[in-house]
């Protein structure tokens, strides 16, 4: 076979997987209404509410975890059936900082404490193991650091534990810095994606879904059916919420609850950041494949299940599609036809819809909409490279360190923490440095149509690997 023929059959094999990602996507598009539709049912009378505990796991949040207390103590929940938990696993000045925050909460009357290890055994899955043991709630919320809860958080959610099939609710991230900059603006729309779409759409077919490791209340009783919280994956909460509903318990989306948080502000933080979801995904799915495929649930439920445990394989195909892209330009006569341009349109115009639709439903002007698509797009390309070593660790390696992500809350940048790129920050642009060479090409062969798809990778791995550069060239 000679070469162009083997590059034009490989490509077009690489858009082909492409495309049933966007075939997917589509899929949840036609199914996808907006609004609460769960049953949320009568709830509970005053004098009947549960007793709820908060869980704050913390490991060195200087920036955040006062304002994090803070507004947990602001809840709205009688004091008797209310307790706080700041499960701090830190080794910096964010203990004095929780004990005196504490402390003031228990000045007015709320039961909290601080929970400290002898190590950090298990990471946050292990902080949140301990916590429970000493809990007094049959309901336990859990918030990250870097989230502030409405006041009436527990009050829109604890209703429907009133249902005692319902192992655990969700409330829907907010992005408290989301207008910051390009970065922090594509990073929410990829979050919306996730929280807007899937989950809705999850959530309201009655298939599996996940709780998000924050923002979310979960049944006691769940936790113990489903074994516990585990430490053999990076993903704890991932690895929860499917052996929780293999168990048997329902979970409930509240897309109209939202819970604001901060997305990471620098390009080392959403590396590490992702870097960890993809890792502890593709071990998730490792752990928990053959018992979905085993499990006495509906053949929808186990697709789906699949198909979300599975996402993470998308990076490894783009970025194959990364290289074969430049390749195929002087290929582009051998495309001609119907089924190359709806592959083609299954790849590019499914992603474009699904993100532009989620930030309709939430209320983004379309001016917005047309400078964060593009963006979250082309960020979600650049990370192709990072986030596919990421999955070749998932499948190979042991769970290995939890890296948590570094907030800077409202203190200034020198004052925040920072995190290292591991590997060689930049590499990306040896990949844009591929896509000038091709856009070039394709201006001198005349092949104006494939520039526009040149440009967005040009545009994603410049993007990223400038970030990532600059980042590690920056004085500590």
């Amino acid at each position: 076979m000679e070469f162009g023929t083997l590059i034009a059959n490989s490509y077009l094999g690489v858009l082909g997987l492409l495309a049933l990602y966007g075939a997917h996507r589509l899929s949840h598009l036609a199914r996808f209404r907006w609004g609460d539709r769960s049953e949320k049912g009568a709830g509970f009378n005053e004098s009947d509410l549960p007793i709820v505990t908060i869980q704050l796991p913390v490991y060195n949040e200087r920036t955040v975890i006062a304002r994090l207390i803070r507004a947990t103590g602001e809840l709205d929940w009688p004091l008797d059936r209310f307790e706080i938990q700041v499960l701090d696993d830190s080794t910096d000045e964010t203990c004095a900082i929780a004990d005196r925050e504490v402390a003031r909460l228990r000045e007015l009357g709320i039961d909290a404490k601080v929970l400290r290890r002898s190590d950090r055994q298990g990471f946050k899955a292990g902080a949140l193991d301990f916590g429970l043991e000493q809990a007094r709630g049959d309901l336990l919320c859990v918030f990250d650091a870097d989230f502030v809860p409405p006041r009436d958080f527990l009050r829109q959610l604890v209703g429907r534990f009133a249902n005692p099939k319902i192992g655990m609710v969700q409330a829907r991230w907010e992005h408290l810095n989301r207008d910051e900059s390009f970065l922090t603006r594509a990073q929410s729309t990829l979050l919306d994606g996730h929280f807007v779409i899937e989950h809705k759409v999850r959530s309201d077919a009655g298939l599996f879904f996940n709780f998000n490791g924050t923002a979310g209340i979960w049944r006691r009783a769940a936790i113990a059916d489903a074994g516990g919280w585990q430490h053999d994956t990076l993903t704890e909460d991932l690895d929860l919420s499917y052996r929780s509903q293999l168990a048997g318990w329902k979970f409930e989306y509240a897309p109209l609850v939202v819970a604001p948080a901060e997305v990471p502000p620098s390009i080392a933080a959403f590396k590490s950041q992702q870097h960890r979801w993809a890792k502890g995904s593709v071990q998730v799915t490792r752990k928990l494949t053959w018992r979905i495929l085993r499990a006495d649930v509906p053949f929808r439920v186990k697709l789906e299940a699949i198909a979300h445990l599975t996402g993470n394989a998308g990076y490894p195909i783009v970025l194959l599609l990364s290289v074969l892209l430049p390749l195929s330009v002087s290929e582009q006569d051998r495309f001609g036809g119907l089924a190359h341009l709806v592959m083609f349109c299954l790849c590019t115009l499914s992603v474009i819809i699904f993100y532009d639709s989620g930030q309709r439903a939430i209320g983004r002007k379309l001016r917005e909409r047309l400078r964060d698509v593009p963006a979250a797009m082309s960020l979600g390309i650049g990370m192709c490279l990072s986030q596919t070593k990421a999955v070749f660790e998932g499948l190979l390696s042991d769970p290995g360190a939890f890296i948590r992500t570094p907030k800077r809350g409202d203190a200034p940048d020198q004052a925040g923490y920072r995190i290292n790129l591991r590997g060689l920050p930049g590499l990306e642009l040896v990949f844009a440095a591929w896509f000038t060479w091709a856009l070039v090409r394709a201006v001198n062969l005349e092949h104006w149509g494939v520039l526009p798809f040149l440009a967005l990778f040009f545009s994603g791995f410049a993007w990223v690997g400038f970030l990532s550069l600059r980042g590690a060239l920056r004085p500590s």
